[in-house]
């Protein structure tokens, strides 16, 4: 199983009569979203990644940004670049924990510090994002922060937000304290105006954050 991509048996209380036609739906969905996504550019994604730290709303990080911690991740691919975000966060003093895979379910986290501590994984066959160097954190990690920053292909008006399959960010999720936003990133024309297929261990997002703006979505 990877971070992004990879299927894997969900482990969801929905029986399998309800639940196929949902993943069905989500499959479908996905797909769509990934087509219109390859026909972005690498500058447009760029320049996609800076307006989203121009709107990123920095009053979440409090009084003193250098007591949270946040939670985000590495763009890949045909998302919107994160690095600009990343380094807004660092610039204000935030901690900031980005994913770390492992082998199997041995996945966790890292501290960023810089992002020219990212280094590509070398993993034939699968897609993984950037990771930093240093020590891996282990998953309750997620717990020490304050704000997380996920991605996602969608976000419906209720805050459900379609992942790529894998399920990992809905079991980190389960893992944040209660009262620690979700912020979920995606582009614009992925703000869905209908609601989405869910099933029970999807975990809906509090606000979505676009190179268009901010919106808060829930609470």
């Amino acid at each position: 199983m990877t971070l992004h991509g990879e299927s894997f048996e969900n482990d969801g209380p929905s029986s399998a009569t309800t639940a196929a036609p949902v993943r069905e739906s989500k499959e479908t969905l996905r797909h769509s979203a990934l087509s219109r996504r390859k026909r972005t550019t690498a500058a447009e994604r760029m320049a996609a990644g800076e307006a989203l730290a121009l709107h990123f709303p920095l009053p979440l990080l409090g009084a003193d940004p250098a007591t949270m911690s946040v939670a985000a991740y590495v763009s890949m691919g045909t998302e919107v670049e994160t690095r600009p975000l990343l380094t807004l966060l660092l610039d204000r003093g935030c901690t900031v924990m980005v994913p770390r895979l492992g082998s199997g379910r041995d996945i966790g986290w890292s501290v960023l510090t810089d992002v020219t501590m990212l280094r590509a994984v070398d993993q034939p066959g699968h897609l993984r994002p950037d990771e930093p160097i240093g020590r891996i954190l282990p998953p309750d990690a997620l717990s020490q922060c304050g704000l997380v920053i996920a991605p996602a292909l969608g976000v419906d008006p209720r805050g459900y937000r379609l992942g790529r399959g894998a399920g990992w960010y809905d079991r980190a999720l389960a893992l944040r304290r209660p009262d620690c936003p979700l912020i979920a990133v995606c582009w614009p024309w992925e703000v869905m105006g209908e609601p989405l297929p869910t099933e029970n261990h999807d975990v809906p997002a509090d606000a979505v954050l676009t190179p268009e703006g901010y919106r808060r979505l829930r609470r």
